[in-house]
């Protein structure tokens, strides 16, 4: 038996993967993320499954439960919203299972990110206008960031901005990003994307945060920053253009 961390997506209980649906039907133990997954993504697992919410677990605790079901002969399913690789604890949990002897695998998701991007029909690397994504998140009561990684130098870029966990210093973030944006710079901000709940705010680098606070938004929310977000002013692909020799 195997601990299976699996993506369930940005909330909809129909954007996980078959997989995903498959081994949550199959598994003996479940835990999951109850700030993030909605109750519709927990129908996929079987009735008789034991559910656990990992929102108050650290992640000792976490590990045991995983660790305890493995010695039963127990499948388990660690579900992570979004996708496993983005700010998941996947690196910390799995270096806990490898100690003690537990093996596991991991089963991708769809990140919010691109849930989000859906959403408002946006492509986020617009031809001459933005072709790279960052991701990335900031500091306030969580692990510091590595040197070198802050937010201003990514802005320089003049990137498409997907920023995460962050939704309570947005007032501060965009009064950051501004000097490399402009105020008038499109943003989007989504909460709960796909869920029951789901608000989603367009606005600017300089009245989102206005925007952010009338909603009272305090978690589960993405940010979007960039010209890739407009409605006109982006180029054409060479590779699809009528102009490119095809052989």
């Amino acid at each position: 038996m195997s601990v299976h961390f699996v993506g369930a997506g940005p909330g909809a209980a129909d954007l996980i993967t078959l997989r995903a649906a498959r081994l949550l039907a199959e598994a003996d133990v479940v835990l999951y993320p109850g700030t993030y997954i909605d109750a519709e993504v927990l129908g996929h697992c079987r009735p008789d499954a034991r559910l656990v919410d990992t929102q108050k677990l650290d992640l000792d605790e976490m590990t045991a439960v995983m660790a305890d079901a493995h010695g039963a002969g127990l499948d388990v399913v660690r579900m992570t919203s979004g996708d496993p690789s983005l700010y998941s604890a996947l690196h910390e949990q799995g270096r806990r299972l490898d100690a003690a002897g537990v093996p596991w695998d991991v089963t991708p998701g769809v990140p919010a990110y691109a849930a989000v991007a859906a959403l408002i029909g946006r492509e986020l690397t617009v031809p001459l206008v933005a072709q790279s994504v960052v991701l990335t998140r900031t500091q306030a009561r969580s692990t510091a960031m590595p040197e070198g990684e802050s937010l201003s130098a990514y802005a320089a870029t003049g990137a498409t901005l997907v920023l995460h966990l962050a939704i309570t210093r947005t007032r501060d973030l965009m009064a950051e990003v501004a000097p490399h944006y402009g105020t008038d710079c499109p943003v989007v901000v989504v909460h709960r994307a796909t869920q029951p709940g789901e608000v989603v705010l367009r606005g600017t680098v300089g009245d989102i945060a206005d925007q952010v606070e009338a909603a009272g938004l305090r978690q589960a929310a993405v940010i979007l920053v960039g010209r890739a977000l407009a409605d006109a002013g982006a180029g054409e692909s060479w590779l699809y253009s009528v102009g490119r020799t095809r052989a």
